[in-house]
C-alpha cells in the first residue's frame, strides 16, 4: 500500500514527498486513465512506459509498493509493441525496453527472456539505421533531425545501448557513427557543420528556415551527441576519433557562445544567414530548458569537461547554468511544470548538475534548487489539488515528458538529494 500523503517537509523545506505521493495515488491504477492507454500505449513520453517509471523509481527508493510498477509495464505490453521503421527511443520497443529495464535493475531475472529478446530487435532496428546513416554521409547529403536526435534517433538509441551494454560493439557502432557525424558537409559551395539539416527544427520544410539550421538542443540538437560521447568517455568506452568529434562539438559551442551581462547563453539554433555572418541575429532571451537552451547545453558542456578533465569549462557550464536558474527574464519565459521545458527539468537539471559541480560553484547551483521547486509546489500545501491539477487539469496529463509523472519524478530527486535508483532519467541523457 502506498504511504500516506506527506506533509512534512523534505531536505528541499517543501512537502515535495508529499505532493509525489499525491500523483503516484492518483496514477496507481492505468485504468484510470483510459485515453492514456488507447492513444499513447506505446510512447515513453506520454503513455504507460514513462508514466511506470515514476512507480519504478518509488519503489526502488521503497517509497511505493512494485505492483504499481508492474501494472502500468501490463497495461504497456498489452497487444503488440512496434519495431522497425516506426519505432524509436521514446516509442514502441525501445520505449518499453527503457522501462522494463529500469525495473528489472532492482527485480534480480524479471524480465529477463522479454529483455533479451527486445535488445535483439533493437540490435537488428540500430544497425539498419547506422546502414543508412552511413549510405547518407558516403553520399554528402544533409542528415534528418530523426537520423541522429535523443528522441528519434541514433543518440538516443546510444543512450539506451550505453546503458545496457557499454562494452558492447554495438555502442562503438553508435560511436562510430556520432564521430562520422561531426565531419563537415560541403553543400550549395559552404562548408557546413555535419549535423546540419535541410529542415527547420520541427524537422519539416519550413520558409522561416532557408537553407536550413544546425540545432544546439539537447531533444533535438547536438548537444545530446555530445553528452552521448562523455557519458561513453566516462565509461572509457571510446572509439576512434571520439575525443577529436567531443571538441569539434565543444568549439561549436564556444563560437556561439553569448555573453548577456548575467551569464553565457547558446541560441537554440544557427540559421544559414547566421553562419554566413557569424552572428546571431539579435532576439530576446528565450527560455532555459532540458530541450533547449542553456539548462540542457550548459549540463552536456559540464559532463563533457568531466569526461575530459578540463575545469575551466566545468565551471563556465555550471556558471552558466546558475545564472539562468537565477535570471528573471528566463524564468518569466516558463510556462509548465514539465521535464521537456518547464520548471520540473529545470529542477532536474540544477539537482544533478550540483551532485557533479566543482566546488566553487556548487553551493550557488543549490541555492536556485529551493526556488524552482516553490514554482511547482503548492503554496497553500493543497497537494490533492495540486496532484489533481497535474494529472488530469488544464496541464499536459500524466505522462514523462510533459506531464505529471516525469514532475514527480524530478520532486522525487530533488527530494531524496541522491542520484535515480533506477537511472530512469538516462533517456534524457543527463546522467
Amino acid at each position: 500500500m502506498d504511504c500516506p500523503h506527506r506533509q512534512e517537509a523534505g531536505v528541499t523545506g517543501l512537502p515535495t514527498l508529499g505532493l509525489v505521493d499525491a500523483v503516484a495515488v492518483r496514477l496507481a491504477d492505468p485504468g484510470t486513465v483510459p485515453s492514456v492507454l488507447q492513444t499513447h500505449r506505446q510512447h515513453l513520453a506520454y503513455g504507460p512506459p514513462g508514466i511506470a517509471l515514476l512507480h519504478i523509481e518509488r519503489a526502488a527508493n521503497g517509497l511505493g509498493p512494485w505492483q504499481h510498477a508492474h501494472g502500468w509495464l501490463a497495461a504497456a505490453s498489452h497487444g503488440s509493441l512496434t519495431s522497425g521503421p516506426d519505432s524509436h527511443p521514446f516509442y514502441g520497443v525501445p520505449a518499453f525496453a527503457h522501462a522494463l529495464a529500469c525495473a528489472a535493475d532492482h527485480l534480480p531475472g524479471s524480465y529477463q527472456h522479454a529483455l533479451d529478446s527486445m535488445d535483439r530487435q533493437i540490435g537488428l532496428d540500430v544497425r539498419r539505421r547506422l546502414d543508412v546513416a552511413h549510405r547518407r554521409i558516403d553520399a554528402g547529403c544533409l542528415p534528418q533531425l530523426a537520423e541522429f536526435d535523443a528522441i528519434r534517433g541514433l543518440t538516443g538509441y546510444g543512450a539506451y545501448l550505453l546503458r545496457r551494454n557499454p562494452d558492447s560493439p554495438m555502442v562503438r557502432a553508435v560511436l562510430d557513427y556520432c564521430v562520422r557525424l561531426i565531419e563537415p558537409i560541403w553543400e550549395s559551395g559552404e562548408d557546413l557543420p555535419g549535423w546540419w539539416t535541410a529542415m527547420g527544427p520541427s524537422g519539416r520544410p519550413d520558409e522561416q528556415f532557408p537553407g536550413g539550421h544546425a540545432n544546439t538542443g539537447m531533444a533535438h540538437g547536438i548537444a545530446g551527441v555530445l553528452v552521448l560521447l562523455a557519458l561513453a568517455a566516462r565509461k572509457s568506452t571510446i572509439t576512434n576519433g571520439h575525443l577529436r568529434a567531443l571538441h569539434t562539438i565543444l568549439a561549436w559551442l564556444d563560437r556561439w557562445q553569448e555573453e548577456t551581462g548575467r551569464g553565457a547563453t547558446w541560441p537554440y539554433w544557427i540559421t544559414r544567414s547566421e553562419l554566413r555572418t557569424g552572428r546571431c541575429a539579435a532576439s530576446e532571451l528565450r527560455r532555459s530548458s532540458w530541450c533547449y537552451g542553456t539548462a540542457g547545453l550548459a549540463r552536456a558542456q559540464q559532463l563533457a569537461a568531466l569526461a575530459t578533465g578540463d575545469t575551466e569549462r566545468q565551471i563556465t557550464a555550471e556558471n552558466a547554468l546558475a545564472a539562468a536558474l537565477f535570471d528573471p527574464d528566463q524564468l518569466g519565459a516558463m510556462t509548465d511544470h514539465g521535464l521537456c521545458h518547464g520548471f520540473a527539468g529545470l529542477t532536474h537539471i540544477a539537482v544533478r548538475t550540483a551532485a557533479d559541480a566543482h566546488p566553487s560553484t556548487v553551493g550557488r547551483l543549490r541555492a536556485a534548487i529551493p526556488g524552482l521547486l516553490a514554482a511547482i509546489c503548492p503554496v497553500d500545501n493543497d497537494l490533492e489539488r495540486a496532484a489533481t491539477a497535474l494529472v488530469s487539469g488544464t496541464g499536459a496529463g500524466p505522462g514523462l515528458l510533459d506531464g505529471a509523472a516525469g514532475t514527480a519524478l524530478a520532486l522525487l530527486a530533488a527530494d531524496t538529494a541522491a542520484p535515480p535508483q533506477s537511472a530512469w532519467d538516462s533517456c534524457l541523457l543527463i546522467a
